[in-house]
């Protein structure tokens, strides 16, 4: 087992160095290069931090004084800023944290991504626990855990051993093109994104299986070229639905699911703009209920997902696990209801 002996020799420093460093102890000045290197050593030697080093001790007589009340939150500041889902995640974080005097702090992937350092990235923030939407690979979630709680969104995490807040996007499929089934439709068409780096994966993907399950439930066929993956981009959406028509026209989908609600919004201009009427000639709903979906043309139907409760349920989780309230991995999925609007509303005979 490593021990702060071994760090010190190996970057040739006094083990009370080491120590401050771990422990963040600002109360001597360390050159920051000498920083690095010992969270090099760190990384490279396999050293885990003690309960002190995990809870930022900085003077053990005072408990007060060992609590940053810090929560990382990793993502695409971008997604965050631009995505009315993770906004409203992101908002029900912020407000519960603020509610009880926590700091939201902002973590880019890439700066979890360079192994080395990230302990000393965790540390010099003072970071008591990570929030993570953005996808990390498996080995730095394994690392990170053995030293702050963690609790991941989305679907990038549901399966990982660790705690998570998610609601069901498998069941939540299945519900919808069981509710088209239910008015009527028949060629039913799909489109989402995948999973993994590059969105690749639809088959993996939870909304995709529950498309694709329902639909044999249902005794219907799932044609490919009524199957789109968009890799979760707008624009794709726009310009496979404008090629599908183009290509179809003659015999396209009656309905189509949309993974999300920007999907669907997006495949919607296409069909207006190549003459066709929604729902008449194509229905559409989509995932997220987002509040531009009200206003859409003809208005979206979609799922409501309890996005602000998601991350009001994030917060609360991480809060209660640094705070050693809660010591196991706890997964809770959250409910969901279809929101029917004028884009389904027709039914078919």
């Amino acid at each position: 087992m490593t021990r702060l002996k071994d760090i010190a020799e190996h970057v040739g420093v006094s083990i009370s160095t080491v120590s401050r460093v771990i422990q963040n102890d600002r109360t001597r000045n360390v050159n920051p290069e000498t920083k690095t290197k010992i969270w090099e050593a760190v990384k490279e030697l396999g050293y885990i931090p003690n309960q002190h080093a995990r809870n930022l001790v900085i003077n053990h007589q005072d408990k007060k004084q060992t609590r940053t009340m810090k929560i990382g939150w990793v993502a695409d500041p971008a997604q965050a800023e631009i995505n009315p889902y993770f906004a409203t995640i992101y908002t029900g974080i912020r407000d519960t944290l603020t509610n009880y005097d926590y700091t939201l702090i902002s973590i880019t992937k890439d700066e979890l991504e360079n192994e080395a350092l990230l302990l000393k990235t965790i540390h010099d923030l003072g970071i008591e626990g990570l929030l993570l939407i953005s996808r990390i690979d498996d080995s730095l979630i394994e690392y990170i855990q053995q030293t702050i709680p963690l609790v991941g969104l989305d679907f990038f995490y549901t399966d990982k051993k660790m705690a998570v807040v998610d609601y069901d996007r498998e069941a939540a499929i299945k519900m919808v093109v069981q509710h088209l089934v239910s008015q009527g439709h028949r060629e039913i068409g799909f489109i989402g994104g995948g999973v993994k780096e590059d969105f690749e994966d639809l088959h993996a993907e939870y909304r995709f299986k529950g498309y694709q399950s329902a639909m044999e439930e249902a005794g219907l066929e799932v044609r490919p070229d009524w199957v789109i993956n968009t890799k979760w981009r707008m624009d794709k959406s726009y310009e496979e639905m404008n090629q599908l028509i183009k290509r179809s026209r003659a015999h396209l989908p009656t309905a189509i699911v949309c993974a999300s609600d920007m999907m669907a919004i997006a495949a919607m201009r296409a069909v207006i703009e190549n003459n066709l009427s929604i729902p008449e000639d194509i229905a559409f709903f989509g995932v997220d209920n987002i509040e531009m979906g009200k206003y859409s043309s003809p208005p979206l139907s979609t799922v409501e997902i309890p996005k602000y409760e998601m991350g009001r349920m994030a917060a609360k989780t991480i809060m209660e696990m640094v705070e050693e309230k809660i010591t196991l991995p706890i997964k809770l999925i959250l409910p969901f209801e279809l929101v029917i609007r004028e884009s389904s509303s027709i039914k078919r005979t």
